[in-house]
């Protein structure tokens, strides 16, 4: 394992080096959102045939959580991440020249599945930074991935606005080939946390959830989190493109940039951590989500409430998330990137669960329906957090000790 002297500073550039190629990485797989009206022209294709290329990439996300991301506790880390980037930068490069849907395909796969490296990078970080820091990194490497899924669609709609939709993946290769260039040199080497063959590294995963209450409890809270996240922003669509809005595509698209509170939220998260009032943290945030599904639930009738409430709802979403993160990270310190997929693997799961169900919810009973959905599954992280509360209380009433 990497030695880290508990009173060294990691080195400000590299967090940004860090936070910049996680959301560089994660964008990848929300390129094409705006794109497939262009693409399917472009290639001949009808534009539900295109959106199957979507679906394409996070296949291919799912798989490299499952089978990519633990090798960061196996692996060299370094020498794993410039390689995967070096890989997805081929994938784009294919994406960029493809002539045919079925080559679309498969190079969206494939950058699916290197798009992972953002989650080898974040636990890596937190093996990197000292303890009386590490939830600040962690609060700020993943600042990056959510600014890098809040600007994807927009950024991408820009560009090819300009310069047609293949000029995007040239320039996101591009970015690939330089993050890659840049954590070669400024990322240290490290030790494997582990010497398992592959298949028991696999199945160790599995031994974590099982052995690991921590970890459980926080798959409960990223789970509910993940899947009202998802409900909202498919929904969301839905409630502005209808009365009494009727607002366009592009309109619809800048509402993602009222999810850049949840930039403060991870910051907040990471340094209540560093100072050891996870718990309570966890808690607050999560007050949070239930409230902005509380203001989102009068967005047919008052605008002011859906953007007060993406705000509030996404402050909640990514400070639970990384006080989540910070959780699992201290529980198994050579195993931080299996607890990362046992982890974002449950989210994975239960955001297409909430994708599905805000579908399902909106056409039996318009957005009224989409907020009882979101309030419930946000109700259900909370009881389960004041039954964690409890839970630890009783403990320490039986060891005689204050509740951390």
């Amino acid at each position: 394992m990497t030695a880290v002297d508990p009173a060294r500073r990691l080195d400000r550039r590299l967090v940004a080096v860090m936070a910049f190629a996680c959301g560089a990485a994660v964008a990848n797989i929300y390129y094409a959102q705006p794109l497939l009206d262009a693409i399917s022209s472009s290639i001949g294709v009808s534009p539900s045939a295109a959106g199957l290329l979507v679906t394409a990439s996070q296949i291919g996300f799912a798989i490299g959580l499952a089978l990519i991301v633990p090798l960061g506790d196996l692996l060299e880390r370094r020498a794993l991440v410039c390689r995967m980037l070096l890989v997805c930068c081929a994938g784009l490069v294919v994406i960029a020249v493809a002539p045919d849907f079925s080559v679309l395909a498969v190079a969206m796969i494939v950058v699916g599945v290197t798009s992972v490296v953002a989650q080898v990078l974040v636990p890596f970080a937190a093996t990197l930074a000292g303890e009386h820091e590490r939830g600040r990194i962690v609060g700020t490497v993943m600042s990056g991935v959510l600014i890098g899924v809040l600007l994807a669609r927009t950024a991408s709609g820009l560009i090819a606005e300009i310069g047609g939709w293949r000029l995007v993946y040239w320039l996101a290769a591009g970015g690939m080939l330089a993050v890659a260039a840049l954590l070669w040199r400024m990322l240290p080497r490290s030790e494997p946390g582990t010497d398992m063959r592959y298949g028991v590294l696999l199945g160790s995963v599995l031994t974590l959830v099982r052995t690991e209450p921590v970890l459980r409890r926080r798959m409960v809270y990223g789970a509910m989190g993940m899947a009202s996240f998802s409900a909202l922003w498919t929904a969301l669509t839905f409630l502005l493109s209808g009365s009494p809005y009727h607002y366009g595509e592009g309109t619809i698209g800048l509402f993602g940039l009222a999810g850049l509170a949840g930039v403060l939220g991870a910051q907040g998260a990471g340094r209540m951590a560093d100072r050891g009032r996870l718990h309570i943290a966890t808690g607050v945030f999560l007050v949070c989500v239930l409230a902005g599904w509380g203001l989102l639930a009068f967005g047919t009738v008052s605008l002011a409430a859906v953007l007060a409430g993406v705000v509030v709802f996404d402050f909640g979403i990514q400070g639970a998330h990384i006080a989540n993160q910070n959780a699992i990270y201290a529980i198994a310190p050579d195993a931080r990137s299996r607890v990362t997929t046992a982890y974002m693997t449950s989210n994975f799961i239960w955001g297409a669960f909430g994708s599905a169900g805000a579908s399902a919810a909106f056409d039996a009973g318009g957005w009224g329906a989409v907020a009882a959905l979101g309030m419930a599954l946000a109700s259900v992280a909370l009881l389960a957090w004041v039954a964690e509360q409890l839970e630890r209380r009783r403990s320490a009433a039986v060891a005689g000790v204050a509740p951390s």
